[in-house]
């Protein structure tokens, strides 16, 4: 392709992660025109691997649950604590909110995961290039048009009446088109790796993500496959610990060597990985919306992985960012007040977790404390379960879907472009 030459889709998408995947598939299958544009060549590692069932919903949408299921991930039916005043393990099930679809979620290796997410959208009609690099948004007159980006070694042009950020941490274009909110008091670090062979949680909690806090950061324990038996083993610490004369590792055999329950898994166990680390992760898009563009996922905000809520959070958000965009396809004259609807909803939904983490790194709260700290910040609709089950819907997931998008509905008379 000439550099003066260009395709034409009604949206691109740039990202092929969770967010940009989710949003492809669910545009491709309303009937449009879709181009994912992905940095890398699936699969490929990603940190991430501890789901939580409100984002199961938009799976079964895609008719994905039963071949999540046969991939034969870990399931995970809840979540099991050493946090609070008394330091003891304690745990919730996800069953234990009334009524909800779907109970339970998975533990995925992402790269699996996210590579069928990607393939399912390319399989509803997205056209997926991979290790393809994004360089720069195209506008005219303020509005977002296209993008340009190199494949192969060619520089390529691909327009759209829509471009969607959702490339993750990367910001690939989000950079220029808004500054971001750091958090400043969540900023943190995390190292993590593998151990095997590792032992077993009780029995009624088997299959649960573990969260142990200890004095300078906390544990998560992600059981990610059973033969041998196998834990993703982090630690998450405030950046400000750093440059303490003790270096990461120190800092992580320091953590274990204090936790009660973490140790206690892997004794006899040893790492099979390398030490991995990210830092810095809180922060907020200042916008996530523009004339011609919308932001989802991690390039819209992310938030401290205390209760794994990263890809649940991005793929519920690419629910109604296709949604909005599909308004903006059918009738452009209401793409402003669609992509308004979506920025305000996006935000309330980011805001109440971060609320709500942030109450919750007091470590040294009664355990009832945050249980009626959920139940006071629940929607309208689960106002009035026990304060426990306003808990459980809250690291659950299951709350952000009591947040309504009040998209506008498209009128009858409009049709796809």
């Amino acid at each position: 392709m000439r550099g003066d030459e260009y395709e034409e889709f009604d949206a691109v998408i740039v990202g092929g992660g969770p967010a940009g995947s989710v949003t492809g598939a669910l545009l491709a299958k309303r009937g449009h025109r879709v181009l994912i544009l992905e940095k890398e060549r699936f699969p490929r590692y990603h940190i991430g691997e501890s789901l939580i069932p409100g984002m199961m919903t938009v799976l079964e949408e895609l008719d994905l649950v039963d071949r999540l299921a046969g991939i034969r991930f870990p399931r995970k039916d809840g979540l099991s604590l050493v946090w609070g005043k008394d330091r003891q393990l304690w745990n919730i099930h996800f069953s234990e909110v009334p009524g909800v679809v779907y109970d339970y979620s998975y533990h995925v290796r992402r790269a699996e995961f996210d590579d069928l997410l990607l393939t399912r959208a390319g399989e509803l009609g997205a056209v997926v290039r991979q290790e393809a690099t994004v360089k720069e948004a195209l506008t005219d007159d303020g509005r977002v048009t296209g993008v340009r980006y190199t494949l192969a070694g060619q520089e390529r042009v691909a327009r759209a009446r829509v471009v969607v950020e959702a490339s993750g941490q990367a910001r690939a274009l989000g950079r220029g088109l808004s500054p971001v909110q750091w958090q400043d008091d969540m900023r943190s670090v995390a190292h993590w790796t593998y151990w095997a062979p590792t032992g077993d949680l009780p029995d009624d909690q088997r299959g649960n993500i573990l969260v142990e806090r200890v004095t300078d950061g906390w544990f998560w324990a992600i059981p990610v496959d059973s033969e041998p038996p196998t834990l993703s083993v982090g630690y998450v610490t405030p950046t400000s610990e750093l440059g303490k004369d003790r270096t990461l590792r120190e800092l992580y055999d320091a953590g274990l060597a204090e936790s009660k329950v973490v140790k206690g898994l892997l004794a006899g166990s040893e790492p099979v990985a390398e030490f991995r680390t990210t830092r810095d992760w809180s922060y907020l898009a200042e916008t996530t919306v523009g004339p011609g563009w919308l932001t989802v996922g991690d390039a819209a905000g992310f938030i401290d992985p205390l209760f794994s809520g990263g890809v649940c959070l991005a793929i519920l958000c690419a629910h109604p960012a296709a949604r909005a965009i599909d308004v903006a396809l059918r009738s452009p004259g209401m793409e402003e007040r669609a992509f308004d609807a979506y920025r305000v909803s996006h935000h309330k939904m980011i805001m109440t977790f971060l609320e709500y983490v942030r109450f919750f790194y007091d470590p040294d709260r009664d355990r009832e404390d945050y249980f009626q700290q959920a139940q006071a910040m629940a929607e309208l609709d689960v106002r009035n379960v026990e304060a426990r089950e306003a808990f459980v819907t809250m690291v659950s997931g299951v709350s952000a879907l009591a947040i309504l998008f009040p998209i506008p509905e498209v009128p009858e008379e409009a049709s796809v472009v």
